[in-house]
């Protein structure tokens, strides 16, 4: 398929101009969040479910209702607990003892964007029911099945530090969020700005993207051409976690326990893409695989002890991956 890239250049550049605008909006009331807010893009953007990990009070979940705020999307919360059940989320059938007969009452996660805040403090019942509507953008209720909103999109949060009362999530729902992402302090400038503006009248978010903007975008970011040598590099740095040997990093070799999955091939691709419709661009250079890779990978690359003895974490790994691989 011969791609025009001037032409695909310049669609993009015309059609990217309300991402600005989103981003404008958004930092009304989020501040020095930049990566976050590019990385949330991304997932929606590519319909991959991105996973926030940060310590308390850094504006995860502000983070999550500003850009479903900013964008005219159904949005809704759910507050993940150890008594939350199934049915809390995906819904329920009710009985109608006038008529006899049962009626669906849809849970919280028929819309187009959930938050899961705090998703590894609910027990392993409802951590299956959410990764069906992950996976297959479908809940099943009863004896039948229904379609999720498109897009449809789970942002979830979790906290790193505080193990008690917490359900560790299991390897196959992690892997089914697209990207995992640390969130950070904010620098000393940033937080004097967040003190001056959370301390006097509450800056609100306007809507100013609608789904047709997005669905465009989507459509847009499946015309972005990736070559067969950036084709070829993603898939030697996944299997460089795989077989380290193979690829010069015999170092590696004890310290990765599983390396990731196809799934983290595919998510690769797609994030990579998206971030090139992001800087303007209508095709992916190995730069962008470099700047999305550890939100892809950190969380598919499982380490063993012998990393954690040597106080080495997965994006230690991810480095050495990258540093071992030849960039076409």
């Amino acid at each position: 398929m011969v791609v025009d890239i001037d032409t695909l250049n310049k669609k993009i550049v015309r059609e990217s101009v309300f991402v600005s605008r989103l981003l404008s909006e958004i930092s009304n009331i989020l501040v020095g969040q930049k990566y976050v807010l590019e990385r949330m893009l991304i997932g929606l953007f590519s319909g991959g479910h991105i996973l926030l990990e940060g310590l308390p009070g850094l504006a995860k979940t502000l983070a999550v209702k500003s850009l479903a705020s900013a964008i005219k999307a159904d949005y809704k919360r759910i507050q993940f607990t150890p008594d939350l059940l199934p049915a809390d989320v995906v819904g329920i059938l009710m009985y109608n003892p006038q008529s006899g007969s049962f009626s669906v009452k849809k849970g919280p996660v028929f819309t187009n964007i959930v938050l899961a805040d705090e998703i590894n403090r609910a027990p392993a019942k409802v951590q299956s029911a959410l990764l069906e509507a992950m996976q297959e953008k479908q809940v099943t209720i009863g004896d039948a099945t229904y379609e999720l909103p498109d897009p449809f999109l789970v942002m979830a949060t979790q906290n790193p530090i505080e193990q008690e009362g917490t359900y560790p999530l299991p390897e196959a729902q992690v892997d089914r969020f697209m990207l995992k992402l640390k969130v950070s302090y904010p620098s000393k400038e940033d937080e004097k700005i967040i003190l001056e503006r959370m301390t006097q009248s509450s800056p609100k978010i306007n809507s100013v993207v609608t789904l047709d903007d997005v669905q465009r975008a989507k459509d847009l970011i499946g015309q972005i051409y990736v070559d067969d040598k950036v084709k070829n590099y993603i898939v030697d740095i996944v299997f460089a976690s795989r077989s380290p040997e193979k690829y010069n990093l015999k170092e590696l070799k004890n310290l990765i326990a599983y390396g990731a999955s196809p799934r983290a091939t595919i998510n690769l691709t797609l994030a990579a893409k998206a971030y090139a419709f992001l800087q303007g661009r209508g095709y992916v250079i190995p730069e962008d695989i470099k700047t999305i890779g550890h939100d892809v990978l950190r969380h598919r690359i499982l380490i063993t002890y012998a990393s954690e003895v040597d106080s080495l974490t997965s994006d230690d790994i991810i480095d050495k991956i990258f540093g071992g691989v030849e960039v076409p």
